[in-house]
């Protein structure tokens, strides 16, 4: 302040042993300081009265150069072996205050998230080739969560280690007790993002922890294939996807809103938010869309119709396992009479042709090897499908056009698919009343 005429000591906190290398101070908020020694980094949010060690991804290792990068708020810094370190957009560092650890949870104000058609990466490029990650594709979250409520498991270990510390008796936990706290669902959070009419447009799982963390929405609606899991799992994205179909279809650019809430212990807590962000496109947008409303409404119809669609796939998929269950059955039960196996085969063949209006027929190295035949059903909505990923302009002729064969022909092809499905389910009456042997969608009775 007075040009180097006198100077104060800020080293407060920081280690004895290990030599500073480098400093470089906030531009916005001059109390915010980042600071580099020989064995780590360091951030002070008081001028230096406090410091405190930067420890999330960065080893032991000397920190010989800080950069800031203004116009995105990325802070990078550089190390001794060469290596280059990139906190992108670390705004809540400069928005953070004390009273923020006294709440329960609390979101970050956040950056304008930019919309962009992601490109795929350079592929056979040999071990010379190299290209660093970019931050994710999407807006991102920086939320802080105060507490994370222990398990029954983790109750019981700490209880445990301190007996032990005492030199007390163990009490051995039952086999009950060990199933239960196997399948206790651990804690999670739960990000709900909702537009401005409070319309929600999708939720985001993630495994709780203490601290501050960061979550990622890619701009899309929640997906609309059926899903399948063995076991559940509920920060993952849920199970397989099927065959025909990736993740949701992209949002309009626009205003939305995103909460922090917290499942634990059988309850959902609500945390902080919601939390007004903007999505906005790169001003680099070859082919704008014409009428936001329009392509609104045309996904919102388009989603409904295949969520039903890849529903009825699935459905069709099941039908098949289950008439070849019931043939077998049948041809092993010396009590089944023919025309049981007559009425099974009819609803067979009838299931195989639903199966080949789904599925077409089969191709070889190339459809161009296909010869001509009626388009499937996945073909159609493959091809809408495919139209919209990576397309955030208006919707294109081919996509309508699938779209308006299908209002017309899938709802035909469902009511075969329900008719056969309650053909399987005579199917398994007759086979009751002759006591076969157990095939799926028969309750066992004595």
């Amino acid at each position: 302040t007075n040009k180097g005429k006198s100077w104060v000591s800020i080293s407060s906190n920081l280690p004895k042993a290990g030599p500073v290398h480098t400093i470089e101070q906030d531009p916005v908020n001059p109390e915010l300081l980042f600071l580099g020694t020989e064995f780590s980094f360091f951030i002070s949010f008081d001028a230096g009265a406090t410091w405190t060690e930067f420890k999330n991804g960065l080893p032991t290792i000397s920190v010989r150069d800080i950069a800031i990068q203004e116009r995105e708020n990325d802070l990078v810094i550089a190390t001794f072996g060469r290596g280059f370190y990139i906190l992108d957009d670390y705004t809540p560092i400069r928005n953070y205050k004390k009273d923020i650890v006294g709440k329960p949870g609390y979101i970050f104000p956040i950056k304008e998230a930019k919309m962009y058609v992601q490109t795929d990466e350079f592929g056979q490029q040999g071990s010379m080739y190299y290209m660093s990650s970019n931050p994710p594709l999407g807006a991102t979250f920086t939320y802080y969560l105060d507490t994370v409520p222990r398990t029954a498991g983790e109750i019981r270990k700490e209880a445990e280690k301190k007996l032990f510390e005492k030199g007390e008796f163990i009490p051995q936990p039952s086999p009950r007790d060990l199933s239960l706290e196997e399948r206790e669902i651990k804690p999670y959070l739960i990000f709900t993002i909702t537009d401005e009419s409070g319309s929600i447009i999708n939720r985001l799982y993630k495994s709780a922890s203490k601290g501050v963390g960061r979550m990622t929405w890619n701009f899309t609606y929640a997906g609309y294939q059926p899903v399948s899991a063995t076991k559940f799992t509920p920060v993952a994205e849920g199970g397989r996807r099927g065959r025909w179909g990736g993740g949701g279809i992209s949002v309009m650019p626009g205003k939305y809103f995103v909460s922090m809430a917290m499942y634990a212990k059988g309850k959902i807590t609500e945390l902080a938010g919601p939390e007004p962000f903007e999505c906005k496109p790169l001003d680099i947008v070859t082919m704008p869309v014409t009428d936001p409303a329009a392509r609104t409404k045309w996904i919102g119809e388009a989603t409904a119709l295949a969520k039903t669609a890849y529903g009825a796939i699935s459905y069709a998929g099941e039908l098949v396992e289950n008439i070849n269950t019931i043939m077998q059955t049948v041809h092993q039960t010396p009590e089944a009479p023919q025309s049981l196996m007559d009425e099974a085969a009819a609803v067979n063949d009838e299931i195989s042709e639903i199966t080949y209006l789904i599925r077409g027929i089969s191709v070889g190295a190339s459809t161009e090897e296909t010869p001509p035949s009626p388009v499937s059903l996945s073909a159609r909505l493959s091809t809408m499908s495919r139209s919209l990923y990576g397309n955030n302009g208006d919707i294109s002729g081919i996509a309508d056009q699938q779209l308006k064969v299908l209002k017309k022909e899938f709802p035909v092809l469902l009511e075969r698919i329900q008719k056969a499905g309650k053909s399987i389910e005579a199917l398994n009456a007759k086979l009751d009343q002759i006591n076969a042997p157990w095939t799926s969608g028969r309750v066992p009775k004595l």
